[in-house]
């Protein structure tokens, strides 16, 4: 058995759980949540398990390095970081209702990862290897976790005040919807889940610029990627002061906080993305140009700090290997956090 295996049996775990907690909505018995609780619990086990297998594969390798170097591995980390803030939520609220509504999160990311992400364990960079990339790592992804509990369950407020609102108030709402928690219930695990994610997010960009200094001999740059993180921190600083300042709750601070979810994913995913891709394009510009007559040398620097974040960085690294004729053996970045 290796982490594969049991990253393997998470996917399953989390795609029954998804869709047992969708029947629990649709037949209304407590057993069915009970079980689809257990699963939940059987495979957050095994994705603590899968985590801490590849730990030691990687270590046997040769590698001493925390799983959490790679796009691979930071979409399994963080399913489990959003099975370990909703088990949390469960284990004091019991709005089992909850898990039809962020369960789906995690087994996204899994089936993801499982079916399209490379796998494969390979060392780091110099850049990556320090203690304050797995500080920043964890604080980000529980604080990205605790921002898909709150989107999960505006969600369901929006569509449940929205049912309200279109019928009598003489005829209570049955179905489905009527084992949703209530709209003031929503209301306020959607606050309390922003309440722990805005301080984890708010070390991660602290952590984020201890390793930036670290590896780069700067605290902040300004490069896409921290200027997207400055976002995403203000829109949550936003629901947080409008919240206690202007007594904003219900519809606004449900769209708040799906909308702070949705450039959370933006900042993880759609920036690395769009970065990947114009460190590529400026490392053959560069590198082309530079075997042919060797003229702007001097200039890469410029270019690169202008276009691509820290992430892409590595790209500039191997750029000057490859000109000076070094072999390179270490992977580039494939994400930042």
């Amino acid at each position: 058995m290796n982490s594969s295996f049991l990253f393997n049996v998470t996917t399953i775990a989390y795609f029954a759980a998804m869709v047992i907690f969708i029947v629990y909505l649709a037949g209304k018995s407590k057993t069915v949540g009970f079980v689809a609780t257990l699963i939940c619990w059987a495979g957050f086990l095994a994705n603590t398990g899968a985590i801490g297998m590849r730990w030691v594969e990687a270590y046997d390798m040769g590698y001493q390095q925390a799983p959490l170097s790679n796009l691979y591995e930071s979409v399994v980390f963080f399913a489990w970081s959003i099975l370990l803030i909703y088990l949390l939520f469960d284990l004091k609220y019991k709005q089992r209702a909850i898990g039809a509504f962020v369960i789906p999160f995690a087994f996204g990311g899994m089936i993801w990862a499982q079916w399209s992400l490379d796998a494969t364990i390979a060392p780091l960079v110099p850049a990556l290897q320090s203690n304050w990339l797995t500080y920043h790592v964890i604080t980000c992804f529980i604080g990205y976790a605790a921002f898909a509990m709150a989107c999960g369950v505006s969600i369901m407020y929006l569509i449940k005040v929205g049912k309200e609102e279109k019928s009598a108030e003489e005829s209570p709402i049955g179905g489905i919807l009527g084992m949703f928690p209530s709209t003031k219930v929503l209301d306020d695990l959607n606050y309390k889940a922003i309440m722990v994610g805005f301080p984890m997010l708010t070390l991660g960009i602290i952590t984020g610029a201890a390793w930036a200094n670290y590896a780069w001999g700067t605290y902040w740059s300004w490069d896409p990627k921290e200027t997207w993180s400055l976002i995403v921190w203000f829109i949550y600083a936003a629901f947080l002061h409008a919240r206690f300042t202007r007594g904003w709750v219900g519809r606004r601070v449900a769209w708040l906080s799906i909308f702070g979810f949705a450039a959370t994913i933006f900042c993880y995913l759609g920036v690395n993305l769009v970065l990947d891709q114009q460190g590529q394009i400026v490392l053959r510009l560069c590198f082309c140009h530079c075997r042919g007559c060797g003229r702007l040398q001097g200039r890469t620097n410029d270019c690169f700090d202008r276009t691509v974040s820290r992430g892409s960085h590595f790209l500039q690294h191997s750029f000057y290997a490859a000109r000076n004729g070094n072999k390179i053996n270490a992977r580039p970045l494939k994400f930042l956090f």
